[in-house]
């Protein structure tokens, strides 16, 4: 990617510092709790899960202002019977959504939408087992539901890590998406990281706003999917 301008690098350090507050206070997500949105009544209709953190989740938003709600609004308007499940948590690295994912894969899943690693990348975690355990989630998606599709959600490393680890981790998710034909969103952030207006007073989380666009961002990838 290209290196960041001034704005980028005052996003990454506000980024860095809001969530390593977050970090220090939490751990790795529990290893069998289901989201809410698949604690409802059965529901027959093929699922599209989005496996993430609290991007994904809508961290300090109600839920349907997530951009996976968002997205499911999109759906129902194109007539499409699918069901959304957020499988967002807050804090969670690529290992905890392993650890999640053997409950998950007993939904009807028809589309699977992994959104992890920006927390394992400000843990300081090892790019290769990044990549192992995106590897695995999808690989046992896959093996458990043949035809699923995936589409592959990447983040962006502050270049302060340094351009060796930036390269590495953002390489990770192109491989990903090339190897197991995947589907790829390059940033999830994509026009909303570094706008102030588009995100919550924290600097990092997207508002409503930012969420909507994050949608925008994710729907052309998405969709084609769907049909």
């Amino acid at each position: 990617m290209g290196r960041c301008g001034c704005a980028g690098l005052r996003y990454w350090l506000a980024f860095a510092l809001a969530c390593a507050a977050v970090l220090a206070g939490c751990g790795d997500a529990p290893d069998a709790v289901a989201p809410a949105s698949a604690q409802r009544e059965p529901d027959g209709r093929p699922v599209v899960l989005f496996l993430g953190t609290s991007l994904t989740a809508g961290y300090g938003l109600p839920s349907n202002e997530a951009f996976p709600a968002l997205l499911q609004q999109r759906i129902d308007a194109a007539g499409l019977a699918y069901r959304v499940v957020n499988a967002g948590v807050s804090g969670d690295t690529s290992a905890g959504g392993l650890s999640r994912l053997g409950w998950l894969l007993r939904l009807p899943l028809a589309v699977l939408v992994v959104e992890l690693g920006a927390n394992d990348m400000l843990r300081g975690l090892d790019v290769g087992a990044l990549q192992r355990n995106l590897t695995a989630i999808v690989e046992r998606a896959q093996a458990a539901h043949p035809g699923v599709r995936v589409v592959v959600v990447g983040m962006r490393a502050p270049p302060n890590l340094g351009g060796a680890y930036v390269d590495a981790f953002e390489t990770v998710y192109s491989q990903l998406a090339q190897e197991h034909d995947a589907t790829l969103v390059p940033f999830l952030l994509e026009g909303v990281a570094a706008v102030p207006q588009l995100n919550q007073p924290d600097g990092i989380h997207p508002n409503a706003e930012g969420q909507r666009r994050v949608a925008e961002t994710v729907w052309p990838a998405l969709s084609p999917l769907l049909r």
